[in-house]
């Protein structure tokens, strides 16, 4: 990528980032309109494409290089576009080198396991790109607004007030340092939608049959600890976003900007890392030559 393509990506992701150490307290500070400047869908298109066609390029690399991963993790609240940014930002890449993993309610094996377990099994292996579509945060999330869910997980003890979560944030740091430092590239979306767009969604999903099968009672239920989440998410960025794993927060009240930044923000990883394509060594050159000669004989 050219000098003005990255200053330009760059520029579009940086305001993004929840810089570490920093305090958050949602909504204030994170517009969930922003489109850095882009005015509509047609805007952004050309940029969308170019993204997924560098996206297409870096993920052959990541694979040829057997390295590195990328686990990027998507967090946010329900119709947020999740399923739908997923879809749209890995639309052109080879989907043998890509899973995707969405975290249900906890099996009663999965209860019987440390709370990260069932995400350990699910990280993707060296040259593949993993997306969780919801993770490990859901641990200090829906768990925290719905304490019985901890409840479940059957602690050897539970401590009273804050200090459950602040060990929590310390083991979740901890763990994705580790994974960094074992060559999983992090990067943390949080989709951050508008009461007022939720709403919307949910009323779209309900009037349009075809849409109906996305709407469960269960959303209006959960919508109604709105602030609750707010909260819990406001202390999920302030201390869990590190040098080595920083969260962005993605506007997702326009959608085609949701999927820019988030394609974006992968496109970046991966230039960071910058595989390379194996080097064939001599043997391996004059086995390649060989093998050439006798299919050019064929002919």
């Amino acid at each position: 990528m050219t000098d003005p393509k990255r200053a330009a990506l760059r520029k579009l992701i940086d305001p993004l980032r929840v810089e570490p150490g920093s305090t958050v307290i949602l909504p204030h500070g994170f517009d969930p309109r922003h489109t850095a400047g882009y005015v509509a869908k047609a805007d952004a298109d050309e940029a969308l494409r170019s993204s997924i066609a560098l996206l297409a390029e870096y993920q052959d690399r990541l694979s040829a290089q057997d390295t590195y991963a990328v686990l990027v993790v998507l967090q946010g609240l329900d119709a947020s576009g999740k399923d739908g940014t997923v879809k749209h930002v890995m639309s052109g890449v080879n989907p043998a080198g890509v899973h995707v993993r969405s975290f249900k309610v906890p099996s009663v094996e999965e209860l019987n396991h440390d709370y990260l377990w069932r995400y350990a099994r699910a990280l993707p292996e060296r040259g593949a790109i993993g997306i969780f579509n919801r993770s490990h945060y859901e641990e200090v999330l829906v768990v925290r607004v719905h304490p019985e869910n901890l409840e479940r997980q059957r602690l050897p003890s539970i401590q009273s007030g804050k200090s459950v979560w602040q060990r929590r944030f310390r083991e979740i740091n901890e763990w994705e340092r580790y994974l960094v430092d074992n060559g999983i590239h992090i990067v943390k979306v949080f989709l951050n939608v508008s009461k007022e767009e939720q709403r919307r969604r949910f009323l779209e999903r309900i009037k349009e049959m075809r849409k109906n099968w996305k709407f469960s009672a269960a959303d209006v239920l959960e919508r109604r600890h709105w602030d609750e989440y707010q909260q819990a998410y406001s202390d999920v960025l302030s201390n869990t976003s590190t040098k080595w794993a920083p969260w962005y927060v993605v506007p997702a009240d326009d959608k085609w900007f949701t999927r820019l930044a988030t394609a974006s923000l992968v496109v970046d990883a991966l230039m960071r890392i910058d595989p390379q394509y194996p080097e064939v060594g001599p043997a391996e050159r004059d086995l390649l030559a060989k093998a050439k000669a006798e299919l050019e004989a064929e002919g």
